[in-house]
């Protein structure tokens, strides 16, 4: 099995900066940046996706506010875990 490579968020904003810019091919920044031309692809299209909301900032609230509820339902699911466990407890004994 090989190793996968880890990149830095600046490494990937630069390659994905460039693949944006449209002044290289995908496959000529890929064998500049030694990365699979998959990769430069992948990485280009979560900036365009992203990029709107560094303006914005209502994607930034709505991403609050769903990692706020993702949250409060795991803090749920654990909530009913115990009480599971406990009926399950007092009633088989």
């Amino acid at each position: 099995m090989g190793i996968r490579k880890q990149f830095s968020s600046e490494f990937k904003a630069k390659v994905a900066l460039e693949a944006l810019k449209g002044q290289k091919t995908v496959a000529e920044l890929a064998s500049e940046f030694g990365v699979h031309a998959t990769q430069v692809t992948a990485w280009r299209n979560t900036l365009k996706e992203r990029l709107a909301g560094v303006f914005g900032g209502n994607e930034s609230k709505a991403l609050q506010e769903k990692d706020a509820l993702i949250e409060r339902l795991y803090k749920n699911i654990g909530q009913l875990q115990v009480e599971v466990d406990w009926f399950k407890k007092k009633f088989t004994a």
